[in-house]
């Protein structure tokens, strides 16, 4: 279903586009993260992702790379925290720096969840070929770099 919107062809091209990129976002999301365990969230996931393949991060870092405010990451890392999957550790050389690394039980937990959430994920985008792949990557990255 697209926009109901009467207006300017640029307008109604623009939202069309917007609600299709957004409902095959939200979509897609989901079906991917079905494998995960009960009571861990997106958010989270996304953060044991990170650390596990970029190794330690500071908070902000990594509230930049998730899109989402430092406040919400907090929350989110506390929760982390408390299940004992993460640990933060103050940057001795300038201590406003919170470094988040993971724990061995979050290590060995995250090794364990991603190839079922990288199966999912192969598994939608094989509606796609390589070409299209590709191509959908460029323009993602194209229009949420804009400015």
């Amino acid at each position: 279903m697209g926009t109901r919107h009467r207006g300017a062809i640029e307008e109604i091209n623009a939202l069309n586009a917007f609600i299709k990129l957004q409902r095959a976002a939200e979509s897609v999301s989901t079906r991917v993260h079905a494998v995960l365990p009960a009571g861990l969230t997106v958010t989270q996931f996304g953060v044991l992702d990170a650390l596990h393949h970029l190794g330690p991060l500071c908070q902000g870092e990594l509230a930049e790379k998730l899109l989402r405010s430092g406040g919400n990451l907090t929350l989110v890392v506390d929760n982390l925290e408390k299940a004992g999957y993460v640990l933060r550790k103050r940057d001795p050389a300038d201590r406003r720096f919170v470094v988040v690394q993971l724990t061995e039980q979050g290590q060995a937990f995250i090794a364990e969840i991603f190839p079922r959430v990288l199966a999912n994920v192969t598994r939608e985008s094989a509606a796609l070929s390589s070409t299209e792949l590709l191509d959908l990557g460029r323009l993602c990255k194209k229009i949420g770099r804009r400015r």
